[in-house]
């Protein structure tokens, strides 16, 4: 009688008994937050939970490992030796969770793009090119918001941002879009009652001021080798777009970023009565954390914007050049 040998399946790893040996994620999150700021209070403030959320992820984390992490105190927490040691491979792994997520995220995600804007170019600028954008990418989806402070990427909803200022800001990656160069701006009605052949033709009518902004036709004028007075009353506004909507409505002359207007030009609403322009220690930046890999929405709307600045520049060089043929014939 041939004796039968049973034949054992080869025992195939799915990795489901490795998941099971793993501690939940929550629970490293809290244990890494905690024991960087010393304390579960400053680590729920991080996370938006209560610090008792915070005690009970990492009690169930020592009782998951079998060793105490923090030596409670008072009003603070230190790590024992088993939880220094548990740090720094925490720490690597969740640094190399995010880099795989964000890698797998900027090469197979969905083209959304979130972008945070400065509200003058938003309205001025941005939205009438947004049917341009739209009709070039119908697959980008793009959620737009204005915001007038930094962000911070790590915490913001934003994938990309608009900037105005002067570049320098840490962990960011800035693309220079182009400075913001003041111009005097008037309705073509101003002109025919009171016509503006030089500089100091300004001074005749009503100079519409940005609040914050408020020593700007001063600096102008110094620009025009021209006395800086005023005639009439001026008017002071909150921001450049109401000032430029003053303008339109024949209530002054405004001092206002030429780029900003394009439609009220092109509509023949507003008006340049004299080329001197005045640039701004500021500039617009199309922004995004640093080391985040572009991926496909943001690579097409970071190629799409530039594009569209270096076309607006060639327009402005074209426009100042036949400007400078009609003063020579």
């Amino acid at each position: 009688m041939v004796a039968r040998h049973a034949r054992v399946k080869p025992r195939v790893d799915t990795g489901v008994d490795t998941i099971k040996r793993l501690p939940p994620l929550n629970t490293l999150r809290s244990f890494e937050a905690a024991a960087r700021q010393g304390s579960f209070q400053a680590a729920a403030r991080e996370l938006f939970v209560t610090p008792s959320a915070v005690s009970h992820q990492i009690k169930a984390l020592e009782e998951f490992l079998g060793l105490p992490l923090f030596a409670r105190q008072t009003r603070r927490v230190h790590l024992t030796s088993a939880g220094k040691e548990y740090l720094k491979s925490v720490q690597k792994a969740l640094r190399e969770v995010e880099r795989a997520t964000q890698n797998l995220v900027s090469t197979h995600g969905s083209g959304e793009l979130k972008l945070a804007v400065a509200p003058a170019f938003l309205t001025r600028w941005l939205l009438p090119r947004m049917g341009v954008f739209s009709e070039q990418y119908p697959d980008i989806e793009l959620q737009i918001s204005a915001s007038t402070g930094l962000l911070d990427f790590s915490r913001d909803d934003v994938d990309m941002a608009v900037y105005y200022g002067d570049g320098n800001w840490e962990g960011l990656e800035c693309l220079f879009m182009r400075q913001s160069v003041l111009i005097p701006v008037c309705s073509p009605s101003l002109m025919t009652r009171k016509p503006i052949l030089e500089p100091a033709d300004v001074s005749q009518h009503r100079l519409i001021h940005v609040s914050k902004r408020i020593d700007e036709w001063r600096t102008w004028f110094d620009a025009a080798n021209t006395e800086y007075r005023e005639t009439k009353k001026g008017l002071v506004l909150s921001s450049g777009s109401l000032a430029a909507g003053a303008a339109v409505r024949g209530l002054g002359i405004a001092l206002t970023d030429v780029s900003l207007i394009t439609e009220e030009i092109q509509s023949g609403e507003l008006i340049t009565p004299l080329n001197i322009p005045l640039p701004k220690n500021k500039s617009f930046y199309l922004v995004y954390a640093k080391n985040r890999p572009a991926g496909y929405a943001m690579r097409m709307f970071r190629d799409w914007i530039m594009e569209q600045m270096s076309e607006d520049a060639d327009q402005a060089a074209k426009n100042k050049n036949a400007q400078r043929l009609n003063l020579d014939t």
